[in-house]
Order: structure tokens, then sequence, then C-alpha cells
């Protein structure tokens, strides 16, 4: 007669459920903090997913002459995925200028962090912050016009 003889093996539940580059992220967020709203060389992007509650700030320090993004900072309220994105999302834009952040996509960040589709809304977060943080930079960079005198 044989005998089978089988031996457990234990696999943190972190290890089971996340990719090792959502686990660095997560926890080693790179670039969290806050920028000063009120420069007029800070955009503001602040988004949510409603279905999961999770919330995205992202704030980019864009140079007046050149359009790079000098600094960048997150403030995430979420999963792990969702820091991991935002912070991997940092890394990625800084040192480019508005424009070639604006082309990076919830698809690059979902595949460089290997995240399986229940986890693909906090991309796509990442993405809308991008894009939100440039439009409310731009949105300050435009000359403010004096109201039309009534008639």
């Amino acid at each position: 007669m044989f005998k089978l003889i089988t031996k457990r093996i234990r696999i943190p539940a972190n290890a089971r459920l996340y990719h090792e580059k959502v686990i660095d992220h997560y926890e080693k967020p790179r670039n969290v903090g806050s920028l000063n709203k009120k420069d007029i060389n800070v955009g503001t992007g602040l988004v949510g997913a409603p279905a999961c509650g999770d919330v995205m700030k992202l704030q980019i320090l864009v140079d007046d002459e050149t359009g790079e993004i000098k600094d960048v900072k997150f403030k995430t309220f979420g999963c792990g995925s969702a820091i991991a994105s935002s912070s991997l999302v940092t890394e990625k834009i800084k040192g480019l200028t508005v424009w070639d952040a604006m082309k990076i996509t919830n698809v690059d960040i979902a595949k460089e962090l290997s995240l399986p589709p229940v986890k693909l809304h906090c991309s796509m977060l990442a993405e809308d912050a991008i894009k939100s943080a440039v439009n409310d930079w731009q949105s300050k960079r435009k000359p403010k016009t004096a109201p039309s005198p009534s008639a």
C-alpha cells in the first residue's frame, strides 16, 4: 500500500492576493504628501470610485516655461492596489511634460502592477487623476477675462 503524504506550505495572505510590485508600493509608497493648491503652477486632481469608496488626490508642480512636471504628490484613501497605482504614477510622471503624462493609460499602470481584472478600477483612478490634475493646472494658466459690461 502506498500512503500519500502531503506537506502544506503556508503562503502569507498578502503574497497570494497582490503582485510584489503592488506590495512594494503599498508598503513603501513614493511621493506621499501635498503641494500648495493655491500655487498657480500646481494642478490638483481629486477622483473617486463610488463602487468601492477609493479616493485619490494627485498634485503636480509644473514648470511654467517647459511644461515639465517638477514634483508630484499624492494622498489616497483606498485598497493596496489604489495606493500602489497612485505611488507608481507619481514615479512615472515626474520629469515628464504634462502632455506626455496625459498619454499614460490605465492599461500601462495595470500591466506594470499586474493588477487582476477586479482591481482595474484602481488603475483607471490613477489615469483619471493625472488628467484631472493637468486640467486643473491648465485652467489656472488661462488668462482671466473681465466680465462684459452690461448694456
